[in-house]
């Protein structure tokens, strides 16, 4: 499937973490997801790894050090001309204490039963019930220009490598 030119395709990190059976989850205050929940991550920068970005993101935006992540595959988001290619993590080990960003948004620990998925994006009713599972996946959502609208999405189960 084309991605679009180059300079379109902004690439980021979302990190789900897990503590006594609940996600913690950011109410973003700006960007393409401001106003809904979202696991932690943000943009790759140049010469950064996922793995680098989804650790300082974290750190950054929690306070949080994450350790013994697990990685669950790539998802592309579609918007009109943009494109995010988005690595997906995961982990229930990490060190520090919490705290939030001024700049980032509000932090909440949501019970896995109660998920906010009425505030979240539509594309993550479909994915995050595989990553609870521990499944590793990748996929394509494709959105309305202004993001509002999930109008296709394909997503396959991959194997663990």
């Amino acid at each position: 499937m084309a991605e679009g030119s180059e300079k379109n395709v902004i690439e980021g990190t979302l990190c789900w973490i897990f503590k006594n059976g609940k996600a913690l989850l950011q109410l973003a205050k700006r960007g393409i997801s401001e106003g809904k929940w979202n696991a932690v991550g943000g943009k790759v920068e140049h010469g950064e790894t996922p793995l680098e970005c989804v650790k300082r993101e974290v750190l950054e935006e929690t306070g949080l050090a994450l350790e013994e992540l697990i990685y669950h595959g790539k998802l592309r988001f579609f918007y009109g001309e943009k494109t995010w290619v988005t690595h997906i993590f995961s982990t229930n080990k990490f060190t520090g204490e919490l705290k939030e960003s001024e700049s980032d948004g509000k932090l909440e620990w949501f019970s896995l039963d109660t998920l906010p998925f009425d505030k979240m994006w539509q594309d993550d009713a479909h994915w995050v019930p595989l990553l609870l599972e521990g499944k590793r996946f990748n996929g394509e959502f494709f959105f309305s220009e202004d993001g509002n609208e999930l109008l296709k999405h394909e997503l396959r189960i991959t194997k663990i490598q």
